[in-house]
């Protein structure tokens, strides 16, 4: 046999083997207490067995030993808003990596799975049109007096300031320009010549931003440095019928600082998707506060289908290829 036919019957053996390994080492579980809707489910089937891994399916559950038993095996985990903290990450022997569909991960312990060589990931850019095009029904259905039968106010000539210029709030700039509104936006971490370019104003800052705007948008995640930065320095600030609108997480608000200011300023609203801890205390400004039933950002069915795709494909680009591109607690 000559040497080349050799190298390629061996390179050959090699690739069988590398498949077996992933067939059998490879197991993915998808954790979704809210489940996926089933065209996203099928799509993350097709991609991870056509990878020749297995996958495994916890939908609805009702207690934590559910999910602790069913991570006992698994190599990857795909979750939405499913809590993975330090005990699911120890009951998880063979966990290797951990897929947030969404953009925030912060139901997700970093320090445990850091400290369990896990690597987790999320998916930017997939849930972003639908949360910013909710932002904007939100605001219509705001100025409009909730659709109460009394007039309202229109969007266009309003100025809009985005708190955070990420994918998300790049979403609600374009589709709020579309409306006629003056967009402005600040990010920390976001040069200026960035937001300039997409046709935004820059803000110098966040206290220019609240105290020039007629209505705030809050896109920024809930880290030590955010957790309770939204309360009455910012927000007392706004003009005269001022709305703050929050769909990201809701411990960025400082709650008893808004609902004091609430009360001391009866031309401001406060809309939200995220309920609030003291949500009780917030329904007595009936008018000028609002809640949706739910967390609604990423409840489209393009959403739930293209950021569980992404979740899969990156388990796939991970496990085979060591792509880390999403990684989040590096």
């Amino acid at each position: 046999m000559r040497l080349e036919h050799i190298a390629l019957a061996q390179t050959s053996i090699l690739q069988f083997f590398k498949s077996l390994t992933f067939k059998i080492m490879a197991k993915v579980l998808i954790a979704t207490e809210k489940p996926f809707a089933a065209a996203a489910v099928a799509g993350i089937k097709e991609i991870i067995e056509g990878a020749g891994f297995e996958l495994a399916l916890l939908e609805k559950y009702t207690e934590k030993a559910q999910l602790l038993e069913a991570v006992a095996d698994v190599d990857a985990i795909i979750i939405r808003s499913d809590i993975v903290d330090a005990e699911v990450i120890d009951a998880a022997k063979n966990l290797k990596i951990v897929v947030r569909a969404g953009a925030g991960y912060d139901n997700v312990d970093l320090e445990a799975a850091t400290a369990h060589n896990v690597v987790v990931m999320n998916t930017p850019g997939q849930n972003a049109n639908a949360v910013a095009e909710l932002v904007l029904g939100l605001l219509v259905f705001t100025v409009r007096n909730f659709y109460n039968g009394k007039a309202g106010s229109e969007l266009m000539g309003k100025k809009l300031g985005i708190l955070a210029f990420g994918n998300v709030g790049r979403n609600v700039a374009r589709i709020a320009k579309g409306f006629g509104m003056e967009v402005s936006a600040y990010d920390a971490y976001c040069p200026a010549e960035v937001i300039e370019a997409a046709g935004v104003h820059a803000a110098a800052s966040q206290a220019e931003l609240f105290k020039t705007c007629d209505i705030v948008s809050l896109h920024i995640p809930a880290t030590d440095e955010t957790k309770g930065s939204i309360g009455k320095a910012l927000v007392g600030s706004m003009k005269q019928g001022a709305i703050l609108i929050n769909t990201a997480r809701k411990e960025v608000i400082n709650e008893p600082e808004l609902i004091a200011l609430l009360k001391e300023r009866e031309d401001l609203k406060y809309i939200t998707d995220i309920k609030p801890i003291a949500d009780a205390e917030f329904a007595q400004f009936e008018g000028r506060y609002y809640c949706t039933p739910k967390k609604m950002g990423a409840q489209t069915a393009e959403a739930n289908t293209n950021a569980g795709l992404a979740a899969a494909n990156q388990i796939v680009g991970f496990i085979k290829d060591g792509i880390t591109k999403f990684q989040v607690n590096k």
